[in-house]
């Protein structure tokens, strides 16, 4: 059993990661991973030994996001992205790269949490297409359509920021 608890505790920098690539604001991520973390040690039994627990622990993880998603939903209520007290005094940055970089999380978090979900699995979290599409639940074609068109959706918003940054740097 402590075995099994080591290796689920190894995961939670990663479930950190996609809980925050979902929900964007760090508490509601936070909640998200100790709420999936509650319902693996109670369902412990449903994972096999010998396996990597990082498969099950996403699947769930996911499955909680959803229904999150789906109260929300429900009830009608508009989700909040608070800026955290380190990013409202950050200074800008004055890197390419930490500007692209920021420029991309922004963009992700534009696009719908269906293909956020789907294109932070696969491109950044690694999971073979099947895998990804095991775990979120669906097809594997539909997985590979949220991707493509997650990507499509990307690359227009990353290119409008660019344009909008040109501008910028000409105006000044």
């Amino acid at each position: 059993m402590d075995e099994k608890k080591a290796a689920i505790l190894q995961e939670i920098p990663r479930l950190r990661r996609y809980a925050r690539a979902l929900l964007r604001d760090r508490d509601s991520a936070d909640d998200l991973v100790q709420d999936s973390l509650e319902r693996a040690l109670v369902r412990m039994d449903n994972w096999r030994t010998g396996e990597s627990p990082r498969r099950w622990l996403f699947t769930i993880m996911h499955h909680l996001f959803i229904d999150q998603m789906r109260k929300v939903s429900r009830r009608g209520e508009a989700s909040i992205l608070s800026l955290d007290a380190t990013e409202a005094l950050a200074t800008p940055a004055t890197q390419t790269e930490s500007v692209a970089s920021r420029e991309i999380v922004d963009a992700l978090q534009q696009i719908s949490p269906d293909r956020r979900a789907a294109l932070v699995m696969v491109a950044i979290e690694g999971f073979s297409y099947a895998e990804a599409a095991t775990m979120l639940g669906v097809p594997a074609g539909t997985l590979m359509s949220r991707i493509a068109r997650g990507r499509e959706e990307l690359r227009g918003l990353l290119d409008d920021q660019a344009r909008r940054r040109a501008i910028r740097i000409v105006e000044k």
